[in-house]
């Protein structure tokens, strides 16, 4: 079969994500668009994960859970995990090094922490919008340690990523890379590309996304495509 994924959704715990991007509208959204896997990625937290799992068990599409992780060198990384449980603990031993920045709701949003029938638990008072007092090298390598993905987002923007803040890919055991654009400046070399809507905003989760091919839609399927170079990308119009 031909596996539709898109890794890269913020819910609306990330304080950049639309409120109506609850855990539920997401697999719901992705569901009916036809995609296969999503992953859900807020901003240096996993805390919406647990009620995706069940929001992708009740879509009956496959969840990968994460965190588009900002790390020292405030450069973004995804880190996917076949576990919400597992993604959960990272983001908790991640979150006493994000930057101590009280958040603001009235500037930036909210950070809302829901469960699967989007009825809201809690809010966090750190801005996620900070980094984590830890290297790049030391993020991904923690992803791996624990069996995760460890995918550098979105590489070739001006903002937030290794293309902006060094430059090159530097030689680190990366899963694959994220870029928002076929023709992208940075010199990939051996690692797979991939590209994800990073959607903030419900109307935009699936505009870009991957392919490739498995007997089926499985988290390890998807890890076997990416160490195996055998994606495909697909770009909105506009991209």
């Amino acid at each position: 079969m031909t596996v539709r994924a898109d890794l890269h959704v913020h819910s609306c715990l990330s304080p950049c994500g639309d409120l109506e991007n609850s855990p539920a509208a997401i697999a719901r959204t992705a569901a009916s668009i036809g995609l296969d896997i999503v992953g859900l990625c807020d901003h240096n937290t996993a805390l919406n994960c647990p009620a995706f799992f069940d929001a992708c068990r009740r879509e009956g599409i496959v969840g990968v859970y994460g965190l588009e992780v900002s790390t020292r060198e405030e450069i973004h990384v995804l880190c996917l995990f076949e576990a919400p449980d597992d993604a959960v603990a990272f983001g908790a031993d991640l979150y006493p090094l994000l930057a101590e920045f009280p958040h603001d709701p009235v500037r930036f949003g909210d950070q809302v922490i829901v469960d699967v029938d989007e009825v809201i638990l809690g809010e966090l008072e750190k801005s996620l919008f900070g980094a984590i007092d830890l290297p790049l090298s030391d993020i991904v390598a923690q992803t791996l340690e624990r069996g995760g993905l460890a995918i550098p987002a979105h590489i070739d923007r001006t903002a937030h990523s290794i293309g902006s803040q060094i430059g090159f890919l530097p030689d680190e055991p990366f899963t694959a890379v994220e870029v928002t654009r076929d023709a992208c400046e940075i010199q990939t070399g051996r690692f797979t590309r991939i590209t994800n809507s990073d959607a903030h905003f419900l109307a935009d989760v699936g505009a870009r996304h991957f392919t490739f091919e498995a007997r089926s839609a499985s988290f390890a399927a998807l890890a076997r495509a990416l160490r195996d170079d055998r994606v495909s990308m697909e770009f909105a119009p506009s991209s």
